[in-house]
């Protein structure tokens, strides 16, 4: 079999393992296979810059293992589907999607591997429909993308979160105070929850599950009756109130939806009125996207690049790499791009929380 030529993009936020992933793909297709290997700059938005795409060899992926972020780079913001452009002196929005599917035909590759988390897959799955050959890596750091168990990021998140939360142990045991630690999680609150369960949290608020202040100031002073005068909460970011909604941080346009934001500061301010005690919010922001993934994630990245690799050398194109049953799969994209997958409010690792005596604010 003729050698194949393949190209490779990260798209969307940074994750803690997109270098591994990388790394796979360029050591398996190009080191195992002789293949050619090219990098695209910025997500889709290399495609559209005169030195967006580049080859990548074995010594561009020596020693980026360990390394966090992505050495391609990423372009969360930068939405070829939604480009700005002037048009009559006005600065208007444009559907560019044919313009990126002429793009990628262009580069006459077997495939292109496309590294991202629901909006680059959707994104993906649009050039799928206009003939691009596309294989998917999940990827974000919320582990809610549908179809795959597990997505690399997740847990150097959770690890980075737990990590502030036993931090946060000791001054709020040192001042008797309620410290809010807000982590990421717009629709799912896996985050929250894994990393409240791990670092000990007497609190966990998740979009899954509304909560009351009420309740909320009713576990602080339960916890007060009983001898601990300082409590622990964590919540993400897409946590709401049963009669309210999401806290937004920023509006959003017509190129991406609004930034959630500012509910952690708002819980301190709530609990300190309610009961009297001090309270503290520390928003963890993008410490959860950076920095040396753990060896989960490293591990896991490294097997979903070699996967990408096999389901092109396998002509099974239009397919996500995805963990099931613990073995990495290949997974038609249309299974895994369609939905967000959330925290179940009913399921064991909710109901062990409760059982540790966490509140998530609803009774």
């Amino acid at each position: 079999m003729a050698p194949r030529r393949i190209a490779v993009l990260t798209g969307g936020g940074d994750a803690p393992g997109l270098n591994a992933v990388l790394r796979a793909v360029v050591k398996t297709a190009a080191g195992s296979l002789g293949w050619e290997v090219l990098g695209v700059a910025d997500g889709f938005e290399g495609l559209f810059r005169r030195d967006g795409v580049m080859p990548m060899t074995l010594p561009t992926v020596r020693g980026i293992l360990p390394r966090g972020g992505t050495v391609l780079g990423a372009a969360s913001r930068g939405n070829p589907f939604g480009r700005k452009v002037m048009k009559d002196g006005k600065e208007t929005v444009i559907d560019a999607i044919d313009e990126v599917a002429a793009k990628v035909r262009a580069l006459r590759v077997d495939a292109l591997i496309c590294i991202g988390g629901d909006g680059t897959l959707q994104d993906a799955r649009r050039l799928m429909a206009l003939g691009c050959p596309i294989v998917g890596v999940p990827k974000t750091i919320d582990n809610d993308l549908a179809g795959t168990e597990r997505t690399f990021g997740f847990d150097t998140a959770v690890a980075t979160a737990t990590d502030a939360l036993d931090k946060l142990h000791t001054t709020a045991e040192s001042h008797h105070r309620v410290m809010v630690l807000e982590v990421m999680g717009r629709n799912a609150g896996f985050i929250a929850l894994h990393a409240g369960m791990a670092g000990g949290a007497d609190m966990v608020l998740i979009p899954e599950i509304p909560f009351r202040w009420e309740a909320l100031a009713a576990a602080v002073k339960r916890r007060e009756a009983q001898g601990s005068k300082f409590s622990i909460a964590v919540v993400a970011e897409g946590a709401f109130p049963a009669d309210g909604q999401p806290t937004v941080r920023v509006a959003g346009d017509a190129l991406k939806g609004a930034k959630l934001g500012g509910i952690g500061n708002q819980m301190a301010a709530r609990l300190e009125a309610l009961t009297g005690l001090e309270s503290r919010c520390t928003v963890l922001g993008h410490l959860q996207r950076g920095g040396s993934p753990t060896a989960y994630d490293r591990v896991l990245a490294t097997r979903y690049g070699a996967s990408a690799v096999r389901l092109v050398e396998a002509g099974k194109t239009g397919h996500l790499a995805a963990l099931r049953g613990g073995e990495v799969v290949g997974i038609p994209l249309d299974d895994a791009a369609v939905r967000t997958r959330t925290a179940d409010p009913a399921g064991e690792m909710v109901r062990t929380a409760r059982g540790l005596g966490i509140s998530f604010g609803d009774a």
